[in-house]
């Protein structure tokens, strides 16, 4: 009798199968596959490289509208002095809008959408120069905008996220209110900001730039690494994209959301005071349609209505952009009208050709990831 193990043989009944491999993790073959494709695609793969197409077409555009004005101005752009306070004097127009425009690009980002930040300036302004308001001075009329926006904000952030409404029928509730608050606190008056330190904001300059356009390079830079380089950026890009799978990842959507909602209420208080600043005065009509503005730079800077992507850069030039075409119809004696009429063609285009683009690489991103799976 042999103590040999007898080695089992294939039969018709029980066939003898291959050895198999040990199971594949599938997140483990995402991650190859990012890497297998992403040095091919590191143009398009991500924002950075996204964003910088994006922003070099417009920068390309501005080039455009400079030419436009030498073209049609040529004796006002050859004069190098006029040219450097030309530059300024676009900068400090658009300056208060794009401090709106930053709050507005996180929201958007955020999968939302916020039609009250023109009257929340209007809002933060009035009340910030009520007569007892401004006894308390500088410091109290700024601390006051600030609290004030910062409050209508969460107000929109609690609504939306546990109240459960649409983004913009509550931010249009919150429009009619605080224009109303507005004009009810103010009595339909223009109220006088007899704060000096206030007053000489917008006509003070630091090195020969104004202070206004510093404060709006704090804002944007701030918002850039809030955006780019912190959890709460990440989070935000996560919340707008797939509001179900950040919640699963273990966000708090709801709260996020109402962080985002009051990061948009302190950027209309800082907007408040800028603008404030330079008309001496508040009114309950200020910061009229300026959520129009906001959110068309934001889409003109890249920004998708449906969240989850965008740039603060871009924003910024989008701001920019539209506030050189501002200056470039007022120095050839343009109406208004055609000035609106450009502006939403070039809104409408941005639009069509993001969509475009993002459609383009969605597929092209797909289309790599199964060639290479």
């Amino acid at each position: 009798m042999s103590d040999a193990t007898p080695t089992p043989t294939a039969t018709p009944e029980r066939p003898q199968l291959p050895a198999q491999s040990p199971p594949v993790d599938p997140a483990e073959t995402a991650v190859a596959s990012d890497k297998a494709t992403s040095g091919r695609l590191s143009w398009w793969r991500g924002d950075g490289g996204d964003g910088a197409k994006r922003n070099l077409g417009l920068i390309g555009v501005l080039l455009a509208l400079i030419v436009v004005g030498a073209i049609t101005k040529p004796d006002l752009y050859g004069d190098p002095n006029w040219v450097w306070n030309n530059v300024l004097a676009i900068l400090q127009l658009a300056s208060v809008v794009g401090v709106v425009t930053v709050g507005m690009t996180f929201v958007i980002i955020g999968g939302g959408i916020d039609l009250s930040v023109g009257a929340i300036v209007a809002l933060a302004g009035v009340w910030c120069t009520t007569v007892a308001t401004q006894n308390f001075g500088a410091g109290g009329m700024i601390f006051t905008a600030l609290v004030v926006g910062i409050c209508v904000g969460l107000v929109n952030g609690v609504l939306i996220s546990y109240g459960r409404l649409v983004p913009f029928i509550a931010t249009l509730a919150m429009l009619v209110a605080a224009r109303g608050l507005a004009a009810s606190i103010s009595n339909k008056q223009t109220q006088v900001s007899s704060s000096t330190f206030i007053n000489d904001i917008a006509a003070r300059k630091v090195v020969g730039i104004p202070i206004l356009v510093y404060i709006l390079g704090a804002v944007v830079l701030a918002g850039w690494v809030l955006l780019n380089r912190t959890t709460f950026g990440r989070r935000t890009i996560a919340v707008g994209g797939n509001p179900e799978a950040a919640r699963l990842a273990g966000i708090n959507v709801r709260r996020h959301t109402m962080l985002l909602y009051a990061l948009s209420g302190l950027c209309c208080g800082i907007a408040a005071i800028m603008l404030t600043s330079q008309a001496t005065s508040a009114q309950a009509a200020m910061a009229n349609l300026y959520e129009l503005d906001a959110i068309a730079a934001a889409i003109i800077g890249g920004t998708l209505l449906s969240g989850g992507r965008g740039t603060i850069v871009g924003s910024l030039l989008g701001v920019i952009i539209f506030a050189t075409i501002t200056n470039l119809f007022a120095i050839n004696g343009l109406s208004i009208e055609a000035q609106n009429m450009v502006k939403g063609g070039i809104i409408v285009a941005a639009v069509l050709i993001q969509q475009f683009q993002y459609k383009s690489v969605t597929r092209l991103l797909a289309r790599n990831r199964v060639t290479t799976a």
